[in-house]
């Protein structure tokens, strides 16, 4: 499959943006449901998920990845969407698995949406930001893009990076690049914590509560099933992908303003500066910016 190959062409280009080809898929060729079926339906090239007092919903890959780009637009749900989460992430499987979120946290009318990212090593999370858009999400479609390779791991809104991940191994600490991941996305019912830490409560009358779908593109090193994770890791870290030109190996100069920017403006809550829940200070935030 094109769409999947491990081979794409990095384009030199001029823009100060994370440049190569991409191609967008449809949802079929590359996701399946997962989780209640009867809760999608599609309009064009766009797909729905709602959320009802019945069940929530899912779509995922139907392979696996290591390294490369993922890439979804999405139109979150409009109106009062208190206590609802939709979540885009990246996971491997296991009490050890490696995993890359957006969260999508619910407001109310009026409210901006809080967008909560975390990284998952070996099984260990606890590592959120959030942050406020600087748009507002449910008007229109807005594509939000995970970049992973050997060097980091980037978040990006609308190709501006609003997290960056940095490979620490030579620190002694863990970084993601031995599990393949697959790719997810959901929205269900959190009220128990998603706005206000719990505080408002999802209004069903409100319901069914509706995020919309396009623009799917993964462009990556595709795993084997048959192939064991050490095997995959291998062949991924050796193919020559574009993912590990050394354009990509960390932020230019104006991606780097732009995250500077992102953070002295938008963010609202850095686990790092959390000093009740860590009374030390993470060891990988004493050393990049992320």
């Amino acid at each position: 499959m094109a769409l999947c190959s491990s081979v794409i062409v990095v384009l030199m280009c001029s823009s100060l943006c994370f440049c190569y080809a991409l191609a967008t898929a449809k949802f079929e060729d590359v996701f399946q449901p997962y989780w209640a079926p009867d809760h999608f339906s599609f309009e064009g090239d766009a797909v729905n998920m709602k959320l009802d007092n019945f069940s929530g919903a899912g779509f995922s890959s139907k392979s696996k990845y290591m390294f490369g780009r993922v890439n979804i637009q999405i139109k979150l749900v409009e109106g009062d969407s208190a206590g609802t989460v939709t979540a885009f992430y990246m996971s491997s499987e296991g009490p050890k698995h490696h995993e890359f979120d957006f969260e999508f946290l619910g407001n109310t009318t009026g409210e901006p949406y809080v967008v909560q990212t975390n990284v998952y090593v070996n099984g260990v999370g606890n590592r959120e930001q959030r942050l406020n858009l600087w748009f507002d999400p449910t008007k229109d479609f807005h594509s939000y893009s995970i970049l992973w390779n050997q060097r980091q791991v980037v978040f990006l809104v609308d190709d501006t990076p609003i997290r960056v991940h940095t490979n620490l191994e030579h620190k002694g600490i863990p970084y993601p690049k031995d599990q393949a991941m697959g790719v997810y996305s959901s929205i269900w019912n959190a009220d128990d914590w998603a706005t206000q830490g719990g505080r408002v409560k999802t209004d069903w009358s409100h319901a069914p509560f509706v995020a919309s779908y396009r623009g799917f593109e993964i462009n990556g090193c595709e795993c084997s099933v048959a192939n064991s994770d050490a095997v995959n890791a291998k062949r991924c870290a050796n193919v020559g992908g574009w993912w590990d030109h050394p354009m990509l190996s960390e932020l230019n100069v104006h991606q780097s303003h732009q995250l500077i920017w992102v953070r002295a403006n938008h963010m609202i809550y850095d686990y790092c500066s959390d000093t009740d829940r860590f009374p030390s200070v993470p060891m990988e935030c004493e050393h990049h910016r992320h």
